[in-house]
């Protein structure tokens, strides 16, 4: 009996042994095997933390917004941050061009009268049509005169296309005047009581042709203020 006892405690004893050595021998089975599928070093590279960046001088923390950030395309203000430029910067911008220059009435011819001169109680003034214009000016006919008094008004002075003792009215002639060129006309009357019925004026008004603007030149001297009549000539470009 007693061997029995001891032949299956021993039977018993070898059972947990054969079990630990077949655990052992698997788990070499396995560590051989993970060690030949795994290539060595992988795990490690996936597990290891990535070292720091070391903070660089230009770096600012905080959070970076687009709008913060410089565009790499530069751009033009449409107004320079200092206001608008100069005035002598700026284009200039040319003047509108006229017919006329500058002093220049809009007809774009001008009349003068000269001085009276005398001659045995006749009188005469020279009349003279300018183009001051920068066109050609087509001129026929005669001035348009008129006398005035001392407030400004007409005088009953009757004015005619003639000839008289100080010129000879050759009659009208189309001309064209160039930009400053002149044409002449020739005003008289007689200052004597000899003349008829004398009237009083003070000033002539004066213009190149009816309808125009006309200048207002005064009458200087008491003897050269009587008028009976005033002859004139057509505008011409040669002397009357």
């Amino acid at each position: 009996m007693w061997e029995r006892a001891r032949a299956e405690t021993g039977t018993k004893g070898r059972r947990p042994v054969a079990a630990v050595l077949v655990a052992g021998a698997l788990g070499l089975s396995l560590s051989g095997c993970a060690g030949f599928l795994v290539p060595a070093g992988e795990g490690e590279a996936e597990s290891a933390p990535a070292p720091a960046t070391p903070p660089s001088a230009s770096y600012s923390p905080g959070p970076v917004h687009a709008d913060r950030l410089p565009s790499p395309f530069p751009s033009t203000p449409a107004t320079p941050p200092d206001g608008p430029p100069p005035a002598s910067a700026r284009r200039p911008v040319a003047p509108p061009t006229s017919g006329a220059r500058a002093g220049c009435p809009a007809s774009g011819v001008v009349v003068d009268m000269g001085p009276v001169e005398a001659a045995l109680g006749h009188r005469a003034i020279g009349l003279t049509l300018t183009n001051c214009g920068r066109e050609p000016y087509r001129v026929h006919g005669y001035p348009s005169v008129r006398a005035l008094d001392e407030a400004g008004d007409p005088l009953p002075v009757p004015v005619n296309p003639a000839s008289s003792y100080m010129g000879t009215d050759r009659g009208p002639q189309e001309i064209v005047l160039k930009p400053g060129q002149k044409a002449t006309s020739l005003l008289a009357w007689v200052s004597t009581p000899t003349g008829g019925d004398l009237v009083e004026g003070d000033a002539l008004a004066i213009a190149p042709a009816p309808g125009l603007e006309a200048r207002v030149f005064p009458l200087e001297g008491s003897d050269v203020r009587l008028l009976d009549e005033l002859n004139m000539t057509a505008w011409r470009t040669d002397p009357a």
